[in-house]
């Protein structure tokens, strides 16, 4: 590990236990927060997490979350109503900037996110939590209202497996982490580099492109060291997050599609071809399956007029 990765752990890794909400609402001051949850077909959890934000977090007492929006992108179950039901504001993915169709991905949720919310500070976290803890937001928002010189801060926690400790995160251990460790190695310190729970300044978030699916997370933490260097970027042990596992045919692509995004910010020039195949066991044997690998980014949310004349408004 680089001696200034080492440092940086040091100076730029906590505990949530190492700013009490007490100092973290006394630093808020003027700063407005606002929390996004990007959902689709979570209604066996969304529900639970609005209403612990709701009431431990945009209370009289405790009022650390200013706004908090479920961006649902195309639900077919019971997402927005149970969402709407437990106090969250609901926005659909396809009403935000009509102008520019919608695309399946996560980071495309994202990304329209910044048009709808007015936070000075915007934090992300999935939808599929269980046994959802406010410490969540708390433990990533409050260095960006503590430190002024923080930029972005990511949650760190373990990611049991089952009932097996320590064994989620494949993907990151697969393929993230190395990718970091050989191209990025200023950034081989982050403990969940791809995980789903980080708060930013509205400030960096609108300066960067968003890959519009898997790489979202990976792509941001790449652009936004280029952007406001290692010394702005946190992160904060906040626990243990549980939460829904994919099948490894799923964590496939979205392997194919980090590694896409990798090799984007690596080269403009020759790209790989953008499709990965895979085989499922059919009638007649092993079936070739071809998706095609997420290639498109959506540019940074400063240069989408809407977004200009919303703010001169």
């Amino acid at each position: 590990m680089l001696e200034e990765v080492e440092r940086w752990l040091t100076r730029r890794s906590w505990s949530v236990s190492d700013r009490p909400l007490e100092r973290v609402l006394a630093a808020k001051r003027g700063t407005t927060v606002s929390v996004v949850l990007p959902a689709l077909n979570e209604e066996a959890t969304v529900g639970d997490i609005v209403s612990v934000i709701r009431r431990e977090l945009m209370t009289e007492a405790v009022p650390l979350v200013d706004e908090l929006v479920v961006i649902d992108s195309g639900s077919t179950d019971r997402t927005a109503e149970v969402a709407a039901a437990a106090g969250a504001r609901v926005v659909a993915r396809d009403d935000i900037l009509p102008r520019i169709p919608a695309v399946p991905g996560k980071g495309e949720v994202l990304w329209r996110s910044l048009m709808v919310t007015g936070g000075d500070v915007v934090c992300f976290v999935d939808a599929d939590l269980r046994d959802f803890s406010a410490d969540f937001v708390t433990g990533i928002v409050g260095p960006l209202l503590t430190d002024q010189d923080v930029d972005l801060v990511k949650a760190m926690y373990d990611r049991p497996f089952g009932d097996t400790p320590g064994q989620g995160g494949r993907v990151t251990e697969l393929v993230a982490r190395p990718l970091l460790n050989l191209h990025w190695p200023r950034l081989a310190g982050f403990v969940q580099p791809l995980g789903g729970e980080y708060a930013a300044r509205r400030s960096l978030l609108e300066r960067l492109p968003f890959p519009v699916g898997y790489g979202v997370e990976l792509g941001l933490l790449v652009d936004a060291l280029h952007t406001v260097g290692l010394d702005a970027l946190a992160q904060v042990d906040v626990g243990v997050r549980k939460h829904r596992h994919q099948d490894g045919q799923a964590l496939g692509r979205m392997a194919a599609a980090i590694y896409r995004t990798a090799q984007l910010r690596l080269s403009r020039g020759h790209l790989v071809r953008p499709v990965l195949t895979q085989f499922e066991r059919g009638e007649h044997g092993f079936e070739p399956r071809t998706y095609a690998v997420d290639t498109e980014e959506r540019p940074p949310m400063v240069e989408i007029a809407e977004y200009a004349q919303r703010r001169v408004a």
